[in-house]
């Protein structure tokens, strides 16, 4: 699909692999709204890549509209990337054995609300969209890719909320493919592994950290770049043939269980 010309809307882009895809999206001609919660990252990623900047959280549905609306009058909505999430750890079970020590309910509902139930929200709203377009010469009139997480599969301890919302995303995928194919839609799922983005921090004990965690990497042993993981959201949105698949992006990491 060629996607010169048109829009593209990117969720959680003002940093690490959104705002790779972003920068990678604009290369090849698409008209770039960069969605994000930080104003100022995500103003000046949109700067940088000659597109627009659009508040948005996630389990907002209002904000979510105003951001697909915006991408619209940029040009036809051809590509959405949903890079938006959150997560943290958090044992099932409290090192007391008291039920007040048990996971915080509401922590788990607030990732699944924003990985998956977010991702969906704008699956579904951009999608619509797209919807109303007319085909392209290869006879789409959109593509989707979704973020998830190798933690879909590799969950480990303390991260049954991340891992399960990102399962979610990864479980949706061929049914919402399925769905979105009568409207000449295409969606699918990157999974990245150890990604070096901005939540590993800065210095030299950051540095080392990301060093320790490569050597669990299969090979090349050390953390993938953000411009790996777009490449392959590219190839997923661009490839008229791709469809209804999760890729994982991780250099082979299988993860232990901590």
């Amino acid at each position: 699909m060629d996607i010169r010309g048109a829009s593209a809307l990117v969720t959680g882009a003002a940093s690490g692999i959104g705002a790779a895809v972003a920068r990678q999206l604009a290369a090849r001609g698409a008209h770039v709204v960069v969605a994000d919660l930080d104003a100022d990252a995500g103003q000046a990623v949109a700067e940088q890549v000659g597109g627009v900047f659009a508040p948005v959280d996630v389990t907002r549905t209002e904000q979510v509209v105003a951001a697909v609306e915006e991408a619209e009058r940029l040009g036809p909505l051809r590509v959405l990337v949903n890079s938006a999430g959150i997560g943290w750890a958090e044992r099932t079970v409290g090192r007391d054995g008291s039920f007040a020590s048990a996971a915080d309910l509401d922590a788990f509902r607030r990732v699944v609300s924003v990985n998956l139930i977010g991702t969906f929200d704008c699956v579904r709203l951009g999608a619509t969209a797209m919807s109303r377009l007319e085909p392209t010469e290869t006879g789409e009139r959109g593509a989707i890719v979704n973020l998830a997480s190798v933690a879909a599969f590799d969950g480990q301890i303390g991260q049954a909320a991340y891992s399960a919302s990102k399962g979610g995303v990864v479980g949706m995928t061929l049914p919402v493919a399925r769905d979105l194919a009568a409207s000449a839609i295409r969606l699918n799922t990157v999974a990245p592994g150890l990604i070096d983005t901005p939540i590993y921090g800065e210095g030299e004990a950051a540095e080392q950290f990301k060093a320790r965690l490569g050597e669990s990497v299969l090979f090349p042993r050390r953390l993938g770049a953000p411009d790996e993981l777009a490449s392959m959201v590219l190839e997923c949105l661009t490839n008229s043939y791709m469809n209804g698949e999760t890729v994982r992006v991780d250099g082979g990491i299988r993860m232990p269980p901590k």
